[in-house]
């Protein structure tokens, strides 16, 4: 078949001429085109049609540098963080009117870069309108929010005097160690759930947060029964009244107080909680701390799931906490059964023969136990547990277990890793908690510092309490030090560290205005 010729259609016997793309002279400059129903090119009718007039240019926002929101009229105060979503959301209501009037549809928006010390937000908007026959004309047009600064109410009141909270969320945990709150802290910045509280102090036992508004105090506390077992406690107080117009103030107070079961504590079960669990027990390691408490028995694998209102019918009390945790060495070990999942969780029963480590040199005492860490433990590795040979108890429930039952003389815990430096290719992010210089104990800040750098190690440890919290990429950290840490140590993979927010010059993008012209749709850009 010569070419340019019909083709033949399949089956049918016919010829179906080939088809070919028509050009019309535009009617103004006679320039070929392809039709539209204007029968004018791009350029033409875009020197004679201007679908931005009317159109602002410039705008006004106000902005709040306290707490990072923007006014949205008449009372409305939005949360909007740089180049984010819901900053273009509030930007673009402000020219919506002025769009609807002037019939003009949005068909897209971005925003250009400005310097952030210039109060300058700037948008490039896509505009489409139909004009002349039909046609559908796009544009870009640039638009310029300047921004003022004036604090909210809130902020104003909590400037004018830090003291004017409205609510209060007294959070309070009865245990010797701070490694809850600093979890909880973490979980708090992650959804932001107390970005809304005009200040933090630390109290004793625990954190005070103070709100300006009472829903704000009672969304922290549904937050916090959703990822710890909590009891609740409300009050309120008169502050003024109106008896003119029956208008009265007061101050509200949630109090918070936290299960004090903590993760790793060894737990002497009664015989009554131990018999309404299924014979769990009688000793029992918490596991995992949600709304629910997770009990494991180390000696049968089996776990059980305590919720708070059930705790508070048996009201245990732990044993043994993880600062009294012994480090051992593991002489021999030996698998006992096949290695299990369980929550998410992967445990192996086994025989292991330890020692403790101060006793290396002193004596030959030599504890054979069974432990449900047999798929980490080996020969020379280094475990923490509870020497319940050598423990003084002061349990009424451990008493009656010693009687009733033969209890192991270690219960292992975790296994231990070798010390490894400070310096981290990650970090946390931290509330800014007020604290009272003049109130602090003798080395409570070296306390604490302790307390956070055993907290940053369970987080390498373990991939499921690192989970739900944000971990960061360190800048200051230096690659050299990676030598000084052995292979068998726990890192974080560098697929779970986050970037931290920077703001850069992105440049703009290139390209003012585009016209083109579609046959099909009778549109002309």
């Amino acid at each position: 078949m010569m070419p340019g010729s019909a083709a033949p259609a399949g089956g049918a016997g016919m010829f179906v001429p080939a088809a070919t793309a028509g050009t019309v002279l535009c009617c103004m400059c006679g320039v070929a085109m392809q039709p539209n129903p204007a029968n004018m090119c791009a350029r033409c009718l875009r020197a004679r049609v201007d679908i931005t007039e009317g159109v602002p240019r410039h705008a006004a926002v106000v902005y709040c540098p306290d707490c990072s929101s923007y006014l949205q009229p008449p009372r409305s105060w939005l949360r909007a963080t740089p180049e984010s979503p819901e900053l273009m959301q509030i930007l673009l209501r402000r020219i919506n009117r002025p769009l609807a009037r002037l019939r003009v549809s949005l068909s897209g928006a971005e925003f250009v870069f400005s310097e952030p010390h210039s109060k300058r937000l700037r948008l490039k908007l896509r505009l489409r309108r139909e004009v002349l026959h039909g046609v559908v004309l796009e544009q870009t047009h640039p638009v310029e929010f300047v921004v003022h600064d004036r604090l909210c109410d809130s902020c104003s009141r909590a400037q004018a005097n830090p003291d004017q909270w409205v609510a209060v969320v007294q959070l309070r945990q009865h245990v010797p160690h701070r490694r809850t709150f600093l979890y909880l802290e973490q979980l708090l910045l992650k959804h932001g759930q107390a970005s809304l509280a005009i200040r933090v102090a630390v109290a004793p036992g625990g954190l005070d947060f103070f709100f300006g508004s009472r829903s704000h105090a009672a969304r922290l506390v549904d937050f916090l029964a959703t990822v710890a077992p909590i009891q609740t406690q409300t009050a309120k107080q008169l502050v003024s009244h109106d008896t003119k117009s029956s208008v009265y103030n007061y101050k509200y107070t949630f109090s918070v107080e936290i299960c004090p079961i903590c993760r790793e504590d060894l737990i002497a079960l009664s015989p009554q909680a131990s018999r309404d669990m299924g014979g769990l027990g009688p000793l029992v390691l918490c596991v995992k701390v949600t709304n629910a408490i997770a009990l494991l028995d180390p000696l049968t694998l089996r776990v059980h799931h305590l919720e708070e209102k059930k705790y508070r019918v048996y009201n245990f009390k732990a044993a043994l906490t993880s600062k009294q945790l012994v480090e051992y060495i593991v002489l021999d070990i030996e698998q006992e059964s096949p290695e299990i999942s369980i929550d998410g969780s992967r445990y192996q029963l086994a025989y292991a023969q330890v020692a403790r480590v101060s006793d290396f040199g002193k004596n030959d005492t030599i504890f054979t136990v069974r432990t449900h860490l047999g798929h980490l433990l080996n020969p020379g590795d280094h475990a923490l547990g509870y020497d319940l040979y050598g423990a003084n108890l002061n349990d009424d429930d451990m008493d009656t277990a010693m009687t009733r039952y033969s209890l192991p003389e270690v219960v292992l815990v975790k296994k231990s890793y070798e010390k490894r430096p400070r310096t981290r290719r990650w970090k946390l992010k931290r509330l800014p908690v007020e604290e009272d210089a003049g109130n602090k104990a003798k080395g409570e800040e070296e306390r604490r510092l302790d307390e956070y750098e055993a907290f940053l190690k369970d987080l390498e440890q373990d991939p499921d309490l690192r989970f739900n919290i944000n971990l960061y990429k360190n800048e200051d950290y230096r690659s050299e030090m990676a030598s000084t840490v052995g292979d068998d140590v726990p890192t974080v993979p560098l697929e779970e560290l986050i970037e931290d927010l920077t703001l850069g010059d992105d440049e703009e993008d290139e390209g003012d205005e585009a016209v083109a012209g579609n046959n099909q749709s009778g549109m002309v850009e």
